[in-house]
């Protein structure tokens, strides 16, 4: 399917104006989902960015806003306060112009974007559960003590130094509250379905398929899927690879999978 890739601003979002550029396939109608996604850059990267997922999922058909998370800087709280005031707008979406009232909604993001979807998803359980329907983590950064096994990886796709300075800024406001790193949060049920994606070779696989066990845990349904090593996963995040990247139609299927499913079951997701 063709993908569409147009910038505007919302102009209307409670923070602020926000940049945006929309992923739509062409074949796009009545009803398509809408993914607001986050793109990665390890809290360091601000401004509108092009995305190789974001088109993955246009092409399964959903209409795809990557934002400018981070117009008031990207230390927590603010960058979360944008993406959740993005997403209340989105969800009234006569007022934002994108989708319909038959229009799933649905967060995403990759790396760093994952860390600002899974807090957007605790947020709008707390505050606005019944617009959101579903989330989309792709080797989110969910560990600021980088402690799993896997991590240890990280320096041989030239990432662990960038990870460590990234987390290091982000919290640089004081303290860690939960929404900032999700994996230390104690109370994560009630929060909406999730697919979980990472690959064998992915340094941030562990702290990834952990928060996945940990949702399941709390009766949270969960679709996963772990590609093989050599799949070039580490290229999604800007991680050095000699593999070239072939990840990219099992982000459409899987994506495309995980939305058919809570469109029609969304209590009893499969897990692979």
């Amino acid at each position: 399917m063709t993908v569409q890739v147009k910038d505007i601003v919302f102009e209307n979002v409670a923070t602020g104006p926000v940049s945006t550029r929309v992923y739509q396939g062409a074949e796009f109608g009545k009803g398509s989902p809408i993914v607001l996604f986050f793109h990665g850059g390890a809290f360091l990267q601000s401004g509108v960015k092009d995305s190789a997922v974001a088109e993955c999922m246009a092409r399964a058909g959903a209409i795809v806003a990557v934002p400018d998370y981070t117009p008031l800087g990207n230390i927590f709280p603010k960058p979360l306060e944008v993406g959740y005031s993005i997403f209340s707008y989105l969800a009234n979406k006569r007022a934002s112009g994108i989708g319909d009232r038959n229009s799933l909604l649905i967060v995403a993001g990759e790396e760093a974007g994952g860390n600002i979807a899974a807090g957007v998803a605790f947020k709008a359980r707390d505050h606005y559960a019944d617009a959101l329907n579903g989330q989309v983590l792709i080797s989110p950064l969910l560990d600021p003590f980088m402690g799993t096994s896997s991590i240890r990886k990280a320096d041989g796709i030239g990432m662990r130094q960038r990870w460590a300075e990234g987390w290091s800024h982000y919290l640089s406001g004081g303290g860690c509250h939960p929404y900032a790193a999700p994996c230390l949060c104690s109370r994560i049920s009630g929060v909406a379905p999730a697919l979980v994606l990472t690959a064998e070779d992915d340094p941030l696989r562990d702290e990834t398929l952990g928060y996945a066990d940990r949702l399941k845990q709390a009766g949270v349904p969960v679709r996963r899927n772990v590609l093989p090593a050599g799949a070039g996963w580490p290229l999604l995040y800007g991680g050095k690879c000699e593999q070239a990247p072939n990840w990219q139609q099992t982000i459409t299927d899987q994506f495309e999978s995980f939305v058919q499913e809570i469109s029609s079951q969304p209590i009893a997701l499969k897990t692979n």
